[in-house]
């Protein structure tokens, strides 16, 4: 759903009040549940990125990067005018939200992460997954 708001604004041209008709799109990605879901992802991948020891630093990097870039990109495409371009970001998304899913798994097996960040994560990146989906669809 585009939602624009029209702005009316008076100018001077040559002298003359004008008044000049400006239609603004509003950042309507912030009402997306799936924007939502993965601004809540977004802590939780950093709290998980904190824990980790320091010889895992490319892991953490990677993981805080991965999670930034599912919002980022939910939020772009949600602002592209055709349908191919949004579903192209929002594969991307889709994609992060996996490569953040695997860096969970990895994190378990390597005994990195365990407990309520990781299942929490996981759960969120589900519903991620499965929003982003259908979203690639429509």
């Amino acid at each position: 759903m585009n939602v624009n708001v029209n702005v009316s604004v008076s100018v001077n041209v040559n002298g003359f009040p004008v008044r000049v008709l400006h239609q603004c799109l509003r950042m309507y990605y912030r009402n997306l549940d799936v924007y939502r879901k993965a601004l809540n992802f977004l802590p939780i991948a950093s709290s998980v990125a904190d824990a980790m020891p320091p010889r895992y630093a490319s892991l953490a990097d990677q993981v805080r990067r991965a999670a930034l870039s599912i919002l980022l990109n939910i939020a772009e495409g949600s602002g592209k005018t055709s349908e191919p371009d949004k579903r192209r970001f929002y594969a991307i998304a889709r994609g992060s939200a996996m490569e953040c899913g695997a860096i969970l798994d990895a994190c378990e097996s390597l005994n990195v992460c365990t407990g309520t960040a990781s299942t929490e994560g996981q759960a969120l990146l589900t519903g991620i997954v499965q929003m982003l989906t259908k979203l690639c669809r429509d």
